[in-house]
């Protein structure tokens, strides 16, 4: 909130240089932004009583923006990268699967295993269940078990995260 859009009694007010001025109230504080030909604006509406700061608007809204993108350069964005097996996969097809998942992990994205069942071969899902732990066992000198597998409908699921 900036100038008239202030609408408390009573404002903790702080100066363009950041020295205190005091409580007062909002038409005083307004009156002392406007001899400084500057903006008050309300910086922590929490706070009682609401903390107000004399100060260049413009100059505010680029640094607010300046530092929000800072703050989104040094986020990491983790992916989540799906490898699909299915329940009568071959040893070198597993391999290559297990290869392909070794990749992701090394690009520090979570992998998604899914083991799908289509047709009978639902009816044989538990009998299944061991090639998802063959998979993690492979993957175990990079990768550890960050949610076991699961069913989830006509599939079985496990994600997979890199060591630390």
């Amino acid at each position: 909130m900036i100038n008239e859009q202030i609408r408390d009694k009573e404002v903790r007010v702080i100066s363009a240089d950041g020295g205190q001025l005091g409580i007062m109230s909002a038409k005083e504080a307004m009156k002392l932004a406007r001899e400084a030909e500057l903006y008050l604006v309300k910086i922590a509406p929490n706070a009682t009583p609401p903390v107000c700061k004399i100060i260049d608007y413009g100059k505010y809204r680029y640094d607010l923006a300046r530092k929000e993108k800072e703050a989104k350069k040094k986020q990491k964005v983790i992916d989540i990268k799906e490898v699909r097996l299915s329940p009568n996969i071959e040893e070198n097809d597993l391999n290559t699967k297990v290869n392909a998942a070794r990749k992701f992990l090394a690009k520090g994205d979570k992998v998604k295993v899914t083991l799908r069942f289509r047709g009978r071969e639902m009816s044989h899902m538990a009998a299944s269940k061991h090639i998802l732990d063959d998979f993690a066992e492979k993957l175990s000198d990079v990768a550890i078990i960050d949610k076991p597998s699961k069913v989830e409908g006509r599939s079985l699921v496990m994600f997979l995260t890199e060591k630390k």
